[in-house]
């Protein structure tokens, strides 16, 4: 039974490793300063908990952050009396130094403000490097350009030390503590920094300006970085991993689950955590937490978990792998390249969003809406959850200026996917059984010990869907299995029989099929595809996913597809036109007949956009050896020639798209054409 810590204070506890708090109830609790490095947290409830500092460490930060304010005012204070030597008329020496320290120190403040604190560290070269140049302008001796250069360099020094430190410090007020004692820090830290100032500035009004002027500065940067500008994210990064420590603690839990609805996670640690499927709507303060390398480092990521609003934002190649995006609004959203495996997607409007190249294994999609959604080489996989996905129409290539509406499927602008066809349309096989021959294939010893193994195993219903040739000698035979089929045990009892059956001569092994015409035909398949460079599929339905590797729905083993040189399509179309208008057109009442049936065939082929030149004219090459197949008076040769051309034509249509017009033409006259040839 799940642990309930619902509404209970449990500041400063020690959960530590604990593995029984999956799905424990920790709704309303306070759990600020609570230690829950590596425990198990699988749907574990922190809705509306409290996480963060305790009360003491909160009062330590603002300790902490006060010092670091008076140190930067005694840094700015001496920073100013080097500016100030400016005005020191008795020494040239003196003066000389005064103008170095404020060109470095504009130079310093220029490249922060600007660039960034990262780069304002990468300023010390370059105002090392101005000090240097004022100083030898300025003097006639190289003792005076060391001076100058050993002024630059403090008052460099100085402006670093004293701008980190109150834009840490400020930082650190903003980031851990509570409001009210955020507002006592910074207030006290303004009158101690000018106390301090005026204090050790009585040389000169310059000292105290520029201490007062550096401290804002400061603050203004401080306000920033915890603003999550990116400029100043090392400021941000040192004073939240600061304000963390002694906070709540997720250090290498697992959050597979969890839900953070409304909870509030200032000053929390998730580093190294697993945050599969996590929910986070509507959590406070999440920019506050100690992210690692986990997706919420992603300020627009977490914007968009907080608020389930993502229409039209750029999340390109970004790892949302495991995000909840449950409901989410996605409309118009571009993911090209990004991981979204593992995500929660269900119910989300993913409307018209651009998903090219989106990893989606393991995806839940349950629900999702996907009309108009772009889904060029997406990658779905066999563990994809697509069941009740809302989609009216897709489109299968990014839109273009001159093509907005790219390959859109159903091809007919105005037909609609109806309620469920959308999964069962674009799903593609991957639970395949994968027997790869790479020495001296023995085509009979093949069909064999295939044969031997669907009837030793029922249960696996195990169907050919493609062979593959790999190399001169080498190929790869793939058969659809059952779910939850052990693929490890069938591969090794048939690769058992067949290096038996391989052993056997010839004769013996004749003996074993005696008049098996299944064994003949696979057997004739597999030697025809080993004399030829192309991948072979069967099937009586094509249906191939869109990486062009699958097809099911069949109970006969073929699919071939042969290589012949390419020709001019236009003169070998033409030829198919001759032969075609050679046959008889069929009666008025049995139309269409053959002539009728392969005509549409050639048309399809050419019209295809997705079949090469050289793949397109092996098929017609096939429609026409079916067309002189239809004058053959002997019905024994008709048939084996009619065969062997439509197994080819599936074999070469395999590697398209499910999508494509051409498989969509060829699931329905196929099936015609081998019917009226007295095929099946």
């Amino acid at each position: 039974m799940a642990l309930d810590f619902s509404g209970q204070n449990l500041r400063g506890r020690n959960f530590k490793g604990r593995q029984d708090l999956a799905g424990a109830n920790f709704s309303y609790a306070d759990i600020r300063g609570a230690n829950f490095t590596n425990a198990n947290l699988r749907g574990t409830n922190f809705s509306h908990t409290k996480a963060g500092l305790q009360r003491r460490w909160a009062i330590f930060l603002v300790f902490v952050s006060l010092l670091l304010w008076g140190l930067s005012g005694c840094l700015w204070s001496v920073n100013g009396y080097l500016v100030s030597l400016i005005f020191d008329t008795s020494s040239l020496e003196n003066q000389i130094r005064g103008w170095t320290a404020l060109v470095v120190l504009i130079a310093f403040f220029f490249v922060t403000i600007c660039q960034g604190a990262v780069a304002g560290a990468g300023a010390v070269a370059v105002a090392g490097a101005l000090a240097v140049a004022v100083a030898v302008a300025g003097a006639l001796a190289g003792a005076l350009a060391s001076g100058g250069t050993r002024v630059g360099t403090g008052a460099l020094a100085g402006a670093g030390a004293g701008a980190l430190a109150v834009a840490v410090a400020a930082a650190l007020a903003l980031a851990g503590a509570e409001s009210g004692a955020r507002t006592l820090a910074v207030a006290g830290a303004l009158v101690l920094t000018v106390v301090l100032a005026i204090a050790l500035a009585k040389i000169g009004t310059v000292a105290g300006a520029l201490a007062v002027a550096g401290t804002l500065i400061s603050i203004y940067i401080s306000w920033r970085a915890i603003k999550g500008d990116q400029k100043h994210s090392l400021i941000r990064n040192i004073a939240i991993a600061f304000a963390a420590t002694g906070g709540t603690s997720f250090y290498g839990a697992d959050l597979t689950n969890a839900d953070f609805t409304q909870a509030t996670l200032k000053s929390t640690d998730l580093r190294n955590t697993i945050l599969i499927c996590s929910c986070w709507h509507q959590t406070k303060m999440l920019d506050r937490v100690r992210p690692g390398l986990t997706y919420l480092q992603n300020s627009q990521v977490r914007q968009l978990l907080v608020t389930g609003q993502g229409q039209d934002k750029n999340f390109d190649r970004q790892n949302l792998r495991g995000i909840n995006l449950k409901k989410a609004n996605l409309a118009d959203a571009s993911f090209l390249g990004a991981d979204l495996s593992e995500a929660n997607l269900q119910d989300a409007d993913l409307s018209r969003a651009k998903l090219k190249q989106t990893q989606l294994d393991g995806t839940d999609l349950t629900g999702a809406t996907l009309t108009g959604a772009y889904i060029e080489d997406w990658g779905i996989t066999n563990t994809t959850k697509l069941h009740g996905v809302r989609c009216e129409y897709v489109f299968m290539r990014l839109p273009t200026k001159e093509d907005p509406d790219p390959l859109r499927k159903p091809d007919n602008n105005q037909e609609v996917f109806a309620d469920g066809d959308f999964a069962d349309f674009i799903k593609p096989i991957f639970d395949t059984l994968d027997l790869y021959h790479n020495q001296g294939v023995d085509p009979r010893a093949v069909a064999i010990a295939f044969k031997n193994l669907a009837k030793n195993h029922p249960e696996a219903e195990l169907e050919i869907v493609a062979m593959e040739k790999r190399g001169d000698d080498k190929i790869l035979l793939r058969a659809k299995t059952a779910p939850g089929s052990d693929k490890s045990k069938l591969s090794a009892e048939y690769f058992d029989d067949y290096n038996q059956l391989k052993a056997l001569s010839q004769s013996q092994q004749l003996l074993l099929i005696e008049k098996d015409s299944y064994i003949s035909d696979l057997k004739n398949m597999i030697t025809t595809a080993l004399g030829q460079p192309k991948s072979y599929t069967q099937g009586n339905t094509i249906m191939s996913d869109i990486s062009g590797i699958n097809i099911q729905n069949s109970s006969n083993v073929s699919g071939i597809a042969g290589n012949n040189s390419i020709a001019n399509l236009g003169t070998i179309s033409g030829n198919v036109s001759i032969a075609l208008n050679q046959l008889p057109d069929a009666p008025d009442g049995e139309k269409p007949g053959i002539k009728e049936l392969l005509s549409q065939l050639q048309d399809a082929i050419i019209q295809s956009t997705y079949l090469p030149e050289e793949d397109k004219a092996e098929a017609l090459e096939q429609v026409k050896a079916l067309a002189e197949a239809g004058k053959n008076p002997q019905e024994s040769t008709k048939q084996k020639t009619a065969k062997t051309a439509i197994t080819m034509l599936k074999g070469i249509f395999t590697g398209l798209p499910a999508v494509a017009s051409l498989v969509e033409a060829g699931n329905k006259l196929l099936p015609a054409i081998s019917k009226l040839f007295g095929l099946g």
